[in-house]
């Protein structure tokens, strides 16, 4: 069986001076390999194809035999590591949370413990009849995440 150890040394060494960053990495029993990998500003397949020969330059096939998929996290796929959210900071994001409510709103804060959405909520302000939507900052701690991804808004 391959290490999951030595395949992740790998994918740091290829990746080391770029700006992608791994999101996931699976090695199975019968040696199916799937990494992952993100980039700020979206992931390239010459990339994927590159990290792939890479990995399979490092790899014999004469020691084991193994399937190899390199790709990327995915458009609205669910956030898997800290830099995936970082990287989200001012774009809407729908929030699963540990007690089973969906939030959403626009990411403002990611750090290990915490997240932060500015959510539009109905306000009501002095002076006007009806209440006035204004996004309200929300605090969440990371323990009380579920998940979270990316929405995708096609208006």
């Amino acid at each position: 069986m391959i290490e999951k150890d030595k395949v992740k040394a790998l994918v740091e060494q290829w990746l080391e001076g770029k700006e992608y960053f791994l999101t996931d990495l699976t090695v199975t029993p019968d040696d199916c390999i799937t990494v992952e990998i993100d980039h700020a500003d979206g992931v390239w397949i010459d990339d994927c194809v590159q990290l792939s020969r890479f990995i399979e330059e490092h790899l014999s096939r004469d020691e084991e035999d193994y399937e190899l998929e390199v790709g990327s996290a995915g458009l609205g796929q669910p956030f898997k590591v800290l830099r995936q959210w970082q990287n989200h900071l001012g774009k809407t994001v729908e929030v699963l949370t540990a007690d089973g409510r969906k939030l959403k709103g626009t990411l403002t804060e990611a750090t290990d413990e915490q997240i932060t959405l500015d959510i539009p909520t109905k306000v009501q302000v002095e002076g006007k009849k009806r209440p006035v939507l204004q996004d309200v900052p929300n605090t969440l701690p990371m323990a009380e995440v579920k998940q979270g991804r990316y929405l995708i808004d096609f208006k």
